[in-house]
């Protein structure tokens, strides 16, 4: 069957509703369904990119799901084209002034009336069947609140293969919770599906932090013990100089407050020579000049750091990542 129901959902509305939607075939009909996705879009001056994020989330097929847009702030010509595809697309949208990500993503998960949830970046796009695929996982596994996917990555002009980000592919099945506080085990922010209720239960994004999902993820991992990473390609992640995650200082420097939180976890201090050394392998990759800045910050005599060390002298056409 083409729309996957949940009976939860089934016994709330006229069973004629369902008989229609997956007889015609119709979008409008799928998205008028009480949502087993809530799809949360956090929008801020991607006027080049924000359309072909919102009509790739719109044109997700075989799940019941709604999408929630909020703008926050922009002062380009964003809101326009939101309220242009609003009127033709018909999703949430509300426009207000800025509050940053971490508030503007806990605003949208008050909004959200899925069972399930996921956010998704207003510059990315969604690869076909990620909501349905993400969402039987999770139906058929109660056991696990949350999973993650995987990222293909994108040029800033939409050109991608399909070949996914292999960083995340080694997580395939399971990531523990030493594992990602070690640094041994990657997952996306741009991947993930949450149930609802086991979100709200545990808390708000942290706005203590500049952004929101390595705070969290490290906290539900430690709840949780270890989380699943699916082989589903979930996210198309665009590339255009202006992505938080190309601000190494920004990044990293959050990374080490975060795991500061879990100090009485005996391998703490190893935990942080080891991101410190990821750290300086991205500097010796992108800027060689800012490594050698930051090296008395990010130097440690260990294992980690000293077979990352010899990138700094290897031209970057050399390098992988």
């Amino acid at each position: 069957m083409e729309y996957s129901i949940t009976n939860m959902f089934a016994e709330k509305m006229d069973e004629n509703v369902y008989v229609k939607a997956f007889v015609q075939g119709s979008e409008t009909e799928q998205r008028e369904l009480p949502p087993l996705v809530s799809v949360l879009m956090a929008s801020y001056n991607h006027e080049k990119f924000v359309e072909a994020a919102v009509r790739s989330v719109m044109a997700q097929k075989g799940v019941a799901f709604e999408l929630i847009v909020v703008d926050d702030g922009s002062t380009d010509s964003s809101p326009e084209i939101l309220e242009r595809l609003r009127d033709e697309l018909h999703f949430t949208y509300v426009h207000r002034p800025n509050k940053g990500v971490v508030a503007t993503m806990n605003e949208l998960v008050s909004m959200a009336r899925g069972k399930y949830f996921c956010s998704f970046a207003s510059d990315d796009m969604m690869p076909a069947g990620r909501l349905e695929k993400q969402s039987a996982y999770l139906e058929s596994h109660p056991e696990d609140p949350l999973c993650f996917g995987q990222i293909v990555l994108m040029d800033k002009d939409g050109n991608h293969g399909e070949e996914c980000d292999p960083r995340y592919t080694r997580s395939i099945p399971r990531v523990t919770f030493d594992e990602f506080f070690m640094g041994k085990k990657e997952v996306h922010g741009c991947s993930e599906m949450i149930r609802l209720d086991f979100f709200r239960e545990h808390g708000a994004y942290d706005a203590e932090f500049p952004f929101e999902d390595f705070p969290q993820w490290l906290k539900f991992f430690k709840i949780c013990g270890s989380l699943p990473v699916l082989p589903v390609k979930c996210c198309y992640y665009r590339q255009h100089g202006n992505n938080m995650s190309l601000d190494n200082t920004l990044m990293y420097g959050t990374f080490l407050k975060v795991l500061a939180r879990y100090s009485d976890h005996p391998r703490y201090k190893e935990a942080v020579n080891i991101w410190k050394s990821h750290w300086f392998s991205m500097l010796a990759y992108r800027d060689k000049k800012d490594a050698l800045r930051k090296l008395p910050q990010l130097w440690s005599f260990s294992l980690p750091f000293l077979k990352r060390f010899p990138k700094l002298f290897i031209p970057r056409f050399l390098l992988k990542r």
